[in-house]
């Protein structure tokens, strides 16, 4: 997982394919309720301190169902940005799992050999990158599928989202292949 402040390199057609004002997300002829990029943060200041939202990415990573042994926290130089990284060798998430760790309240941990999860509200790693960095990029393997999430406050400024949007995309490892419907490219090039 990567965590760093400002803006993401890379070509992309800001309010492609988005919410715009004046337009509403809906399912069956049902409009649905957003959240505002707004929320990502001012939910981050649930954390006081730095520390609190470190703890809470650790946590993470020692839950029961994770398996982690060994977690490294350290700060790296990309395009001549601060990021920090926590790198853990657990047994990683299916796309599925990623997919519902980036959403908001929900939450797949599972007690295992008799030891509770730490959290179990599907809010922590949320506030917790948040109060760290505008953006995290997470990198996971699970199987033989990578699959990467990107929870950023700068791509939703960029392309002027009126709701939060968190793109994932699985492939699969031995063939460099997208995983999932045809349409994967066209997804991909918006992001």
């Amino acid at each position: 997982m990567l965590l760093y402040r400002g803006a993401p390199a890379g070509p992309g057609a800001p309010g492609s394919g988005l919410a715009r004002p004046g337009g509403s997300p809906q399912a069956f002829g049902i409009r649905l309720s957003t959240m505002s990029p707004r929320y990502l943060q001012s939910n981050s200041s649930s954390h006081t301190r730095p520390f609190s939202a470190i703890a809470e990415l650790l946590d993470n990573a020692v839950d029961p169902d994770v398996s982690a042994r060994t977690v490294f926290i350290d700060v790296e130089e990309v395009k001549n940005k601060s990021c920090l990284t926590f790198t853990d060798d657990g047994c990683g998430m299916t796309p599925h799992k990623l997919h519902r760790m980036l959403s908001f309240g929900f939450t797949d941990k599972v007690i295992k050999k008799s030891q509770c999860p730490i959290g179990v509200f599907g809010n922590g790693f949320k506030s917790g990158s948040m109060r760290l960095g505008k953006d995290a990029l997470v990198f996971t393997k699970n199987g033989g599928t990578l699959t990467v999430g990107l929870l950023s406050q700068t791509y939703l400024e960029y392309v002027q989202a009126q709701a939060v949007i968190v793109p994932i995309v699985p492939f699969n490892q031995q063939n460099n292949i997208l995983s999932g419907n045809g349409d994967c490219w066209l997804k991909i090039s918006l992001i």
